[in-house]
């Protein structure tokens, strides 16, 4: 596949021969691409970034470049692209900021339109990351998570898998998988429509993720007693991995539910009529 003539191509950077790379190209410092990628005309390719085979990258996109962060002082750090990933226009992934850290993308990963990620972020395979959202520093995100236009997800936060966070969502907690998000880290359903439509899960499975939701966080008791409550129940393989993320360190502590927001709101008088 060609290289266009205007495309500035590093001598260190290792381009596989069935890569198309487009008009004005930039492809900076020791980048490995790989296999049937195609780099669309002004895209940015710098740092010891890895492009996995058959990934697309879209005008005006900006891969492994610097991280936005005030302590970073030039350290070796690198950024992954897994296999089939496509990057939309004018998206940024930027590497790692600690020597030898990673910023890490998975395989079937769809970034849309402006959408960010910070350094040191890792995504599953088949993350959804929709137009203008902002993903900082360190936070996780899981398999087949959809987070849509303009969300902004606080730095360290951790999103489970087959979690739906809705359009102008602030993620400042961490979502427990399976779940789906509105506003202000607040879990309001289970994804019950995602799991089955991804055809991975039993109906025992789905079943259980709704008594999860309903325990969890349609409960006004304190969250510890709602886990408490939880666990002995536990039967399938989906229960099992909501417990495990629960149980798994936290810096921002896990979302709530409606009911209990609520609940709260009476109980410090804000929402008193």
């Amino acid at each position: 596949m060609p290289i266009h003539p205007t495309a500035i191509i590093d001598p260190k950077a290792q381009v596989a021969k069935s890569a198309d790379i487009g008009p004005y190209v930039i492809i900076e410092g020791e980048v490995k691409i790989g296999e049937n990628v195609h780099i669309y005309p002004h895209a940015f390719v710098s740092g010891w970034t890895e492009i996995g085979d058959r990934c697309v990258i879209h005008p005006g996109a900006v891969i492994g470049h610097l991280p936005q962060d005030f302590h970073f002082t030039g350290e070796r750090s690198y950024c992954r692209i897994g296999a089939g990933t496509i990057v939309r226009e004018f998206a940024s992934i930027h590497r790692g900021t600690q020597p030898e850290s990673w910023t890490i993308i998975g395989q079937d990963c769809f970034i849309l339109g402006y959408a960010h990620i910070g350094h040191n972020c890792e995504l599953g395979n088949g993350v959804k990351l929709y137009n203008g959202s902002a993903v900082a520093g360190h936070a996780i995100i899981g398999d087949n998570a959809i987070v849509s236009g303009h969300v902004l997800v606080h730095q360290f936060a951790r999103i489970g898998e087959h979690t739906m966070i809705g359009g102008g969502s602030r993620v400042i907690k961490d979502i427990p998988p399976f779940m789906k998000v509105l506003g202000e880290s607040m879990c309001v359903a289970h994804n019950g429509l995602g799991m089955r439509r991804s055809g991975k899960f039993s109906t025992d499975e789905i079943n259980e993720v709704r008594t999860a939701y309903r325990v969890l966080f349609r409960s006004t008791q304190p969250f510890t007693m709602s886990i408490e409550e939880f666990a002995p129940t536990v039967r399938t393989a989906a229960g099992r991995r909501i417990l495990d993320f629960l149980k798994s360190p936290s810096k921002l502590g896990i979302a709530g539910g409606r009911k209990a927001a609520a609940q709260r709101e009476l109980d410090s008088g804000d929402g008193e009529a």
